[in-house]
């Protein structure tokens, strides 16, 4: 056989070789991407398994959380406080200008805006400001006798710079001492009263909000 012919035998010999292996690699992919793939349908099976969960859940809590306002509102609507005792809503609460008066877990909350009781970085109650707290004093002898009151006072978070407090803690003590002074100088016990400080936290969504003093009657226990 000529040099030529046997050259080329050689090379379809080599072209043989390697479409053989070519397929067998092909195989291998194939095996692979089946594996891959029967995994992924694993994985996309548990997530959706995972979701219907999670929306069972959802569909379970939002049902709960009907249901405790709904058991939140009657207690409210009966007179009774959810946090026990004698703290119960009074009427006359919700008319005093520049409060707002909600229920709590201790109780019931009278919060007052800061800029209804005081100037920008002041701690000197405003003359209306002072209307106002003696009208809560009168509503709180009356319908709340025997409850302990806790006046807590709040600030922004902004640094001070410019007056004369350190710190915004201490701005929020004098502004909620200068608040209880009033309301027992209008006849609420010392012994029943007590004032907190707290600054710059549990702020509201705004800085105009977070400035402010609650005034928090406090649930009786039992």
């Amino acid at each position: 056989m000529p040099r030529f012919l046997r050259l080329t035998g050689c090379a379809l010999a080599a072209l043989g070789a390697a479409a053989m292996i070519g397929c067998e690699n092909n195989t291998v992919s194939g095996d692979v991407l089946a594996t891959e793939n029967e995994e992924l349908r694993v994985r996309l099976g548990d997530l959706e398994r995972q979701l219907q969960d999670c929306n069972a859940q959802r569909s379970s809590l939002q049902s709960e959380n009907s249901e405790l306002a709904s058991s939140l509102q009657a207690a409210m609507d009966s007179g009774t406080a959810s946090g026990g005792g004698s703290a119960a809503f009074s009427d006359s609460l919700g008319t005093i200008d520049g409060t707002t008066v909600y229920q709590s877990g201790e109780g019931i909350v009278v919060a007052v805006a800061g800029d209804v009781l005081f100037a920008s970085g002041q701690a000197t109650l405003k003359s209306a400001a002072r209307t106002s707290l003696d009208r809560i004093a009168d509503v709180i002898k009356r319908d709340y006798p025997g409850n302990a009151v806790r006046v807590e006072g709040y600030t922004d978070s902004d640094p001070i710079r410019k007056s004369k407090w350190a710190s915004n803690e201490q701005l929020s003590a004098e502004r909620a001492l200068a608040v209880e002074k009033q309301l027992v100088s209008r006849g609420i016990p010392n012994e029943r009263i007590y004032s907190a400080a707290f600054g710059p936290a549990k702020a509201k969504g705004t800085k105009s909000a977070s400035r402010r003093v609650e005034i928090v009657i406090l649930a009786t226990p039992g």
